[in-house]
């Protein structure tokens, strides 16, 4: 699983409305039928139009500047062996989604009138998703670019030798073009992989538009907050601060797991891929600890994630060989950075 928190911009300024960000997230419903379309939720209602969405997170920015993020969206993306659990997506991850918001409630170490936040006090709305299509920093778009530049290439001399401009053979560069389309390296029903195209398989996620301010219009709760969890002195009173991030990370494997009965690899877990970052070392000799089967369902799963792993990893931390873990924890970076790995 993996979950991004961003409050939303346009460039480098905070989104004003969120009818931007809300008419972006209704375009997987264009041409379908009512029944057939996914609809924004909440905590209390399932099919909540677009123009409620708009108004409700608009509306609820009482004294907040023009230089602050009126709200936050979360993303939250099951990888395929999570999507595997369940029987009917759109159900359970509405169920999920409602589970996972009164969890991200308990992670705000505040109080609003002298009581814990709870998951009333949040306003959000969110939206399944259910389709997802190549990114320029996907493995496969990066791989299959070499392949790309040079069809572009001999496409711009194809039309500049019918311009004139240059003199050549046309249909031995059409050949050629033929050629490099079919030894691109990755390929989707007998056609290149290129940006944009839509991945196959299972790609449900889930989108939550959450508001900066709590549902008085009152008290900011941001989950962007520099401060994980404190107490401040503020006129002369203590006051409790922060988001606890990590905790809400590891509230989301646990709710999953509880709920859909999913055994969790240690490669899939939020605290393992932040072992990765912050001390690589100690992650490989984790992954080597493990039991052989989990060592080899971990493996398994950092190499379909896109991890360049070699053919004879070591089994053992005294084995680790330093091109390796190079080469592996090189690998495994760009996998995360593109959300590509499902931890």
């Amino acid at each position: 699983m993996y979950i991004t928190i961003s409050p939303q911009k346009i460039g480098k300024t905070y989104s004003q409305s969120s009818a931007s960000f809300v008419e972006y997230l209704e375009k997987e419903n264009e041409g379908l039928k009512v029944d057939e379309m996914e609809h924004f939720f909440n905590q209390y209602g399932d099919e909540i139009s677009a123009k409620e969405v708009i108004s409700n997170i608009d509306g609820n920015t009482a004294k907040l500047k023009k230089a602050e993020p009126k709200f936050y969206s979360i993303t939250v993306n099951p990888s395929k062996y999570e999507l595997k659990k369940l029987e009917n997506e759109s159900k359970q991850l509405r169920e999920y989604t409602r589970l996972l918001m009164k969890e991200y409630a308990k992670c705000f170490n505040r109080t609003i009138n002298d009581r814990e936040v709870s998951v009333r006090d949040i306003v959000y709305f969110a939206k399944i998703e259910h389709q997802r299509n190549f990114k320029g920093t996907d493995r496969q778009i990066r791989e299959n670019q070499p392949f790309a530049t040079k069809i572009l290439n001999l496409k711009n001399e194809i039309q500049n030798i019918k311009n004139g401009y240059i003199q050549g053979d046309i249909r031995e560069k059409k050949k050629e073009i033929e050629r490099l389309e079919r030894e691109a390296p990755h390929q989707q029903d007998g056609k290149r992989i290129v940006q944009g195209m839509k991945k196959p398989g299972s790609q449900s996620h889930i989108h939550i538009i959450v508001s900066r301010k709590d549902a008085s219009n009152s008290f900011s709760l941001s989950p962007g907050s520099k401060h994980k969890s404190s107490e401040v002195k503020m006129h002369g009173k203590i006051v409790r601060r922060g988001f606890d991030r990590d905790q809400f990370y590891e509230r989301a494997e646990k709710t999953f797991d509880t709920v859909f009965s999913y055994k969790r690899n240690y490669a899939e877990t939020y605290r393992a891929r932040k072992e990765f970052v912050r001390n690589p070392s100690l992650y490989f000799a984790a992954l080597m600890k493990l039991p052989p089967n989990e060592r080899s369902a971990a493996l398994k799963l950092i190499g379909k994630s896109g991890a360049p792993i070699m053919p004879n990893i070591p089994t053992n931390q005294a084995q680790l060989a330093l091109r390796i873990f190079k080469r592996l924890r090189r690998g495994l970076d760009t996998a995360i950075k593109s959300s590509s790995i499902g931890i």
